[in-house]
């Protein structure tokens, strides 16, 4: 008897639960945030209610005192956004934000399960009430998201392996270059040998790109190039008794006054 006396008794207490748990939306209200008494949230039972900063600002961290009844999310990229969620009926906690621009806002969040009114907010709008708070709007960040740190963070890192794998690619081309490069010098150059000695040339040899003069000169000769029987006057680059020519040289010839000598390339004669 007992045991048919508490299932009617459950049995009608179903509409009730389920009327109580009807809840409605409440339209979208802003909220002013003055130094008084943290402002009264209305929740509903596993129902979302959105909380917007003020549209220069994003969330910089956002922390509840009661994380076990509540669900507080702040968003895993750095917005304007917050979301909270109660799990239980008839709880209540503070919630505390920082935006990126420094300002802080504390609201009070309730549940409203047991309450006669079953209109919850489904979103609040947030703007700062004084003055201070108001000029911070228009001020420079003062703090990163913590999303945004992240992902900073994270972009930071992949820049740095990237850097690393291009400086490694760069290092191991150039070691192959510097392997391979003594096989690309050709020293394939004629010139009277008397006549280079007295002017001072030692060597003259080719890389496909540039063309180098090497020897020892007590003044530095004139470079010249000759095509097609004319000869001109070419541009080098002197130092330590190497002349480099930025071009692939045929046939030229180094003179001092009086004093000449005839090179050519052996095959382009």
């Amino acid at each position: 008897m007992k045991k048919l006396f508490a299932v009617i008794t459950f049995l009608a207490a179903i509409p009730a639960m389920a009327e109580a748990h009807n809840f409605l939306p409440s339209p979208p209200r802003t909220i002013v945030i003055q130094d008084a008494a943290p402002p009264v949230i209305r929740a509903a039972l596993l129902q979302s209610t959105l909380i917007m900063l003020p549209e220069q600002e994003k969330v910089a961290t956002v922390f509840g005192g009661d994380i076990v009844n509540w669900i507080i999310d702040g968003g895993h990229v750095a917005s304007r956004f917050i979301s909270v969620k109660p799990k239980s009926a008839n709880v209540s906690t503070d919630v505390h934000i920082v935006s990126d621009h420094g300002n802080e806002y504390t609201l009070q969040l309730r549940e409203i399960s047991e309450e006669s009114d079953a209109h919850f907010d489904s979103k609040v709008i947030l703007e700062p009430g004084d003055q201070t708070a108001k000029d911070k709007l228009a001020s420079v960040p003062v703090f990163v998201p913590a999303a945004e740190l992240d992902r900073v963070k994270k972009e930071a890192e992949k820049a740095q392996a990237d850097a690393e794998a291009t400086r490694k690619t760069e290092q191991s081309k150039n070691e192959q270059y510097r392997a391979e490069y003594p096989s690309s010098l050709k020293f394939d150059y004629s010139w009277d040998a008397k006549k280079g000695t007295q002017l001072g040339l030692q060597q003259i040899w080719h890389d496909d790109k540039f063309t180098y003069l090497r020897g020892q000169f007590q003044e530095t000769p004139a470079l010249y190039e000759v095509k097609d029987g004319k000869a001109s006057l070419i541009n080098f680059d002197f130092a330590s008794g190497l002349y480099t020519v930025p071009k692939l040289l045929d046939r030229g010839y180094l003179a001092i006054g009086k004093k000449k000598v005839e090179f050519y390339r052996q095959g382009a004669r």
